[in-house]
């Protein structure tokens, strides 16, 4: 029984074998079994392959200009060191610099100014001098000492003092004359010249002086409600003939300057 069983079992290995396909032999020259670090082929062998760039897609044209590679620089010894000097001589960088010059003038549609002591001032525009009245040199050679004292003289005979006129009289307004009051009084503001009497004077004043723009229209209709001695509407509560904190203090410092 166990023959038996080894007699099948290497029975199946050999139809495994059988089944596989065959593996081909790919040779040395296709790189398998070959070594980086094996020799040059012999004389005579080739090694096939497809190469990594196409022959068709090698150009034989040059490099464009712009990748050209740059001349070689050949160095010279002197006593001071190496210097470099390029391949070109004087004349081709002296035909470049001339060359690069007309493009520049061509291009611009104006030449270009060389720098050089010899070349004349150049041209300013506009005026570049002083004004002709600051201009010493002009001004003697039209006015003088004599011409200056003559023009002072007629200006001194033209001069003219205007005397001051009295103020003209106001026509066709009945509102009253603050500034004619202010003159026509003499008591400092807060000094009581009318009594008052009332209840609550001074919460009733400043409700009421908040109704006017300034306190020269709180006077005026003061006074046109019969102030400075009646005040029906609170409006001078201390009793010293002026509203809401009017003050002719100033009227009567014009006056008097």
């Amino acid at each position: 029984m166990r023959a038996f069983r080894s007699i099948l079992a290497t029975s199946s290995l050999v139809l495994l074998a059988a089944c596989q396909p065959p593996v081909p032999d790919s040779g040395p020259e296709a790189g398998f079994g070959s070594s980086p670090f094996d020799g040059a082929p012999a004389t005579g062998i080739t090694i096939n392959g497809d190469p990594l760039v196409p022959p068709a897609r090698v150009a034989s044209e040059p490099l464009p200009r712009a990748v050209q590679p740059a001349p070689r620089v050949a160095a010279r010894t002197s006593g001071a060191g190496t210097l470099a000097s390029s391949g070109s001589s004087s004349d081709d960088i002296a035909r470049e610099t001339a060359a690069a010059l007309e493009a520049a003038r061509s291009n611009s549609g104006t030449a270009p100014i060389e720098a050089s002591p010899a070349n004349p001032a150049p041209t300013l525009a506009g005026n570049p001098r002083i004004s002709d009245e600051n201009d010493f040199d002009a001004v003697s050679s039209r006015q003088s000492i004599e011409s200056d004292a003559e023009r002072l003289a007629r200006q001194r005979a033209q001069y003219q003092v205007v005397s001051p006129t009295a103020v003209p009289t106001r026509s066709g307004s009945r509102d009253p004359n603050i500034v004619r009051y202010a003159l026509s009084t003499s008591n400092p503001r807060g000094q009581r010249i009318y009594s008052r009497s009332g209840i609550n004077l001074a919460a009733r004043s400043s409700r009421n002086c908040a109704g006017f723009a300034s306190p020269e229209l709180a006077q005026i209709a003061f006074l046109e409600a019969g102030g400075p001695k009646r005040d029906r509407q609170a409006l001078d509560p201390d009793g010293d003939g002026y509203a809401c904190g009017w003050d002719p203090a100033p009227y009567r410092l014009a006056v008097q300057n």
